[in-house]
């Protein structure tokens, strides 16, 4: 908003997280592969011809086992329209077996746990229009045009709106991880980058934003938080500086260094994937292991905390040295140290909210940030 109109203009206010009821996928087809960009590209010309034809039904409430009648055949002929093979079930108003494989493949593709009933978050997902469908399609392979990724045997991908990590071996995943990704407010941004090293017990260098919107504010109310976070503050020179000489009411302590030590309690935890890049971000692991179970896994400063990141970190050390899953581990607290990778391995952060893989099917995810923006005006008529 122009600063002219300010005024005039409230905020928006910040849309409430959607409600999932999520799954990690257990399909071994990357979500991200070389023929991802057409494939979603040709997906979103076959889904704008369904929703200029009208679309499909809306299922007015739950189905599920001894439903009978008119929302049976809605779902049926809902299911249908949208064109996945396994999906295509016959005409009928009654519940089968054959019905329930179909809501569990379309619950699969579209990151929801697989219950083969539609209710909650499936039903919400299935009531989507098609002209929605279109948007995430087209926009998800406007962002996709012209990346330059080097796709080879070994490759890391993070799928942003899926909150996953995806290993990738010889053209399959080896290993899906479960994600926390970043924020409304500080989002994970698209990147591609090379993983070079692993860092153990890492140190945390603050960033700037952090320092000024919430290290300030909660040392002006609390002197000791600092100390207990074992987070020390160094000037120029590499000096500690002691916190009582800062005046807290202002921001001078932006112009300071503050340095968390390694340790459990770490905001990196005690792995760091490092892996260059511009927007300065990385993939670790946390001392927050809870947020993992959550469905609604938009909660970071923009980095990407990883569960089982130990896995992954022996993943990308194969070849470099004698390291696995318990020899990594067991260097938890002892000293910083840099393990680096013979080969670096090539990594790709992506923001699909509808992508297609190479055989054709067609998967979803939440647009938690916001940014599909293809047919936006087509949706305002």
């Amino acid at each position: 908003v122009p600063a002219a109109n300010a005024a005039a203009s409230p905020p928006k206010p910040k849309p409430k997280p959607p409600i999932r009821e999520w799954a990690l996928s257990t399909d071994p087809t990357p979500s991200f592969q070389p023929e991802t960009f057409f494939a979603t590209a040709k997906a979103s010309e076959r889904y704008a011809q369904i929703a200029d034809a009208g679309g499909w039904p809306t299922i007015p409430g739950n189905v599920g086992p001894g439903s009978r009648g008119a929302p049976v055949a809605a779902l049926r002929k809902r299911l249908a329209l949208e064109g996945d093979p396994n999906e295509n079930v016959p005409n009928g108003d009654a519940w089968d077996a054959g019905l329930a494989n179909a809501v569990k493949h379309f619950q699969a593709r579209n990151g929801l746990r697989e219950t083969g009933v539609v209710a909650g978050a499936t039903l919400r997902a299935i009531n989507v229009p098609a002209r929605t469908r279109f948007k995430q399609l087209a926009s998800s392979s406007q962002r996709l045009a012209g990346v330059n990724f080097p796709f080879g045997e070994r490759y890391v991908a993070v799928n942003i709106p899926s909150a996953a990590v995806e290993t990738v071996e010889n053209g399959r995943v080896f290993k899906r991880y479960v994600a926390v990704v970043g924020d409304v407010d500080h989002q994970s941004p698209e990147v591609t980058a090379r993983i070079s090293a692993i860092n153990m017990n890492p140190t945390w260098t603050v960033p700037t934003s952090i320092i000024k919107n919430e290290i300030i504010p909660k040392m002006r109310k609390d002197p000791g938080y600092l100390a207990r976070s074992k987070i020390k503050i160094l000037d120029g020179k590499g000096t500690v500086i002691d916190p009582r000489s800062i005046n807290w009411g202002s921001e001078k302590a932006v112009n300071y260094t503050l340095r968390q030590d390694s340790g459990t309690h770490n905001a990196l935890g005690s792995i760091r994937i490092q892996m260059n890049n511009k927007h300065a971000v990385y993939m670790h692991d946390t001392p927050s292991k809870g947020y993992f179970n959550r469905d609604y896994r938009f909660l970071s400063h923009g980095c990407v905390r990883v569960q089982g990141v130990w896995d992954l970190a022996a993943w990308l050390l194969e070849g470099s040295g004698p390291y696995d899953r318990a020899s990594l581990m067991a260097q938890i607290g002892r000293e910083r140290q840099d393990l680096k990778l013979v080969k670096p391995v090539p990594v790709i952060w992506v923001y699909m909210t509808g992508w297609a893989s190479a055989d054709g099917t067609v998967h979803f995810a939440d647009d938690v940030y916001q940014v599909d923006s293809i047919g936006l005006q087509a949706d305002a008529r």
